[in-house]
């Protein structure tokens, strides 16, 4: 699908975000997500730098993880770093919405590791 060019031949800004058929999809090819070529979609999320590092129970009946927020990585290379903090922890975990969930308080080990790969990682919370 080429872009829509305007009368001064630019390419028109805009178009279909969402399709009912296909979910988002990329504003630069503007293909579905899972079908992109362009690399627009998995740029790494832009944030302060810092990676932060917090224990959590609430919403998780009573179970302690720790959440590991901030990193800017890519989705696939967020699931390969997570992969290795859960070797790392002996623990199991996933990754939801760009955030790294580690089972247990892993709190101290996950700031050190992180520091060790060069991230700049705090604790954060009580």
């Amino acid at each position: 699908m080429s872009p829509i060019l305007l009368s001064n031949g630019k390419a028109a800004r805009g178009g279909l975000v969402y399709s009912t058929q296909h979910g988002k999809t990329c504003p630069g090819c503007r293909r579905p997500i899972a079908e992109c070529v362009c690399g627009r979609s998995r740029s790494a999320p832009a944030g302060d730098g810092n990676v932060r590092v917090s224990r959590v129970s609430k919403g998780r009946g009573g179970k302690t993880v720790t959440l590991v927020t901030g990193v800017p990585l890519a989705a696939d290379a967020l699931a390969a770093l997570a992969s290795e903090l859960r070797r790392t922890c002996g623990s199991g975990g996933t990754v939801k919405d760009g955030a790294i969930e580690i089972q247990g308080d892993h709190t101290d080990v996950l700031v050190s590791e992180l520091a060790k790969r060069g991230y700049k990682a705090k604790r954060a919370g009580g």
